[in-house]
């Protein structure tokens, strides 16, 4: 098993309420989209920024847990990862293949 599926394992262990899980649906997105906006409208870009890292930690106060990139700043791209995987299995109509978490 490679390290990017050791981390996608130990990030779903670490988001397993449904609401933790639909506010990173929304609030990722938020924040990868406001990176590039902050050179070219920064208002709009910290502002989503801002609200997208609000979604995340309403989400882990559902799950009643850290963020995981408190343990390991490397999950700050898992978190994309985990994204990217799951918008590429709904484009594509395919099953999400994904690590099963342990708890």
């Amino acid at each position: 098993m490679s390290k990017i599926d050791d981390y996608l394992k130990q990030y779903k262990a670490d988001h397993q309420h449904p609401m933790n899980k639909a506010t990173h649906m929304v609030g990722i997105p938020m924040i990868i989209i406001s990176l590039p906006l902050m050179f070219f409208a920064p208002p709009i870009g910290i502002g989503l920024f801002v609200l997208g890292w609000i979604f995340q930690f309403i989400g882990h106060a559902f799950e009643g847990k850290a963020p995981s990139f408190f343990r390991d700043p490397t999950f700050l791209l898992v978190g994309a990862t985990w994204y990217g995987k799951r918008l590429v299995a709904f484009l594509t109509g395919k099953p999400l293949d994904e690590p099963q978490a342990q708890a």
